[in-house]
């Protein structure tokens, strides 16, 4: 049975931390930050309605609402409660820590569409076609493909035809 301080990490790692985190980051990086995460890493919006502010506290006016449920964002700073993110349009914001979500989404990016295929290559038919602003759940990467889900279809993609991976941060 694990204890409350185990469950409580647990509860943090799920809300806050992308899958797989710990392999692409050393553990003297994630020991800088406060949540025990690097920084900067992606995350994905918990709902629908998310406001972003000015600073880190609710005494900060809003600047803007995001609408988008599961939109990745990038953590460029953190406090105790507050995410400072970089959005897939590179403003930044200040998001509480409840409203992000560890799951790993990616946005289709570039003029036209986004193919899927079935192996890591090039060649063959498309199983599928994505328009430019399409969230996808990310799965593995490798070789400059990454594998993506989106609404029962699922395929690999290259790396560069997606926003959500870059290790800079992305605003401006």
């Amino acid at each position: 049975m694990l204890g409350w301080a185990a469950l409580a990490a647990f509860a943090l790692a799920a809300c806050d931390g992308a899958a797989g985190e710990g392999k692409d980051c050393p553990a003297a990086e994630r020991a800088k930050s406060v949540s025990g995460f690097c920084v900067p890493r992606y995350v994905s919006l918990k709902r629908g309605s998310v406001y972003a502010r000015r600073g880190p506290g609710k005494d900060y006016p809003a600047l803007w609402v995001y609408h988008v449920k599961g939109l990745p964002v990038q953590v460029v700073a953190e406090t105790t409660d507050w995410r400072r993110v970089c959005d897939p349009d590179g403003a930044a914001a200040w998001v509480h820590r409840s409203m992000v979500d560890g799951r790993r989404t990616v946005m289709a990016i570039g003029g036209g569409t986004t193919a899927l295929y079935h192996q890591p290559k090039v060649g063959g038919a498309p199983s599928a076609l994505l328009k430019s602003r399409t969230l996808a759940v990310l799965g593995p990467c490798r070789a400059g493909w990454c594998r993506i889900s989106v609404d029962g279809a699922s395929g690999w993609t290259p790396g560069d035809r997606l926003w959500g991976l870059a290790q800079t941060p992305q605003c401006r």
